[in-house]
């Protein structure tokens, strides 16, 4: 398949997503009993149907979720002239949010209900310059380990050419929800 062959099936597949999302409930923070007893990958199938909300971050910086999998979640972005630095390429931060968006949601699709993660670490290695004339990237984030307490995780910065833009790793930290009243008392 060639770059323009991957390419159209990326924008016909973002096309798709797009209007799954526009007839839901739009950006913002799911609302604990839209996630009850779900487990992550059930609230990233939700996020991805449009059933529950999506990060506000994702129209801000102009990408989506376009996949998620067991320990696997793909985001779609578009490198636009609001992405660039001054030096005429996109910057660094639009990347790492990209990678850090896949990385996170791969992880999030290994929790079961009521356990939860956050980011310990996150490296960022930025391989080639990336300017709009690349239409479309993509931010592939696979898990490598989850247990208890830690998960790990990868993933790449791809144009639909195969062309790699970036990798990064990360490491979260894993934790049960257990919410305590204000103030820490627990009677």
């Amino acid at each position: 398949m060639s770059a323009n062959d991957t390419l159209d099936n990326w924008l016909a597949q973002e096309r798709e997503i797009l209007q799954r999302l526009e007839r839901g409930p739009g950006p913002g923070v799911a609302r604990p009993e839209q996630i009850a007893g779900k487990t992550g990958l059930e609230q990233m199938q939700a996020m991805l149907n449009g059933d529950i909300p999506f990060a506000a971050i994702a129209q801000t910086l102009d990408f989506l979720i376009v996949e998620v999998g067991d320990g696997s979640a793909v985001f779609q972005g578009t490198p636009g002239l609001h992405h660039l630095n001054p030096m005429g390429t996109v910057h660094g931060g639009w990347f790492a949010t990209l990678l850090d968006s896949a990385l996170g949601c791969a992880v999030h699709t290994k929790m079961p209900p009521v356990r939860a993660y956050t980011t310990a670490e996150l490296s960022v290695n930025i391989v080639r310059a990336l300017t709009p004339k690349v239409q479309r990237v993509r931010a592939i984030g696979r898990v490598i380990h989850c247990g208890r307490q830690l998960a790990t995780a990868e993933a790449q910065l791809v144009g639909p050419d195969g062309t790699l833009y970036a990798h990064a790793t990360t490491t979260c930290l894993v934790f049960d929800l257990h919410h305590k009243p204000a103030g820490g008392s627990t009677t």
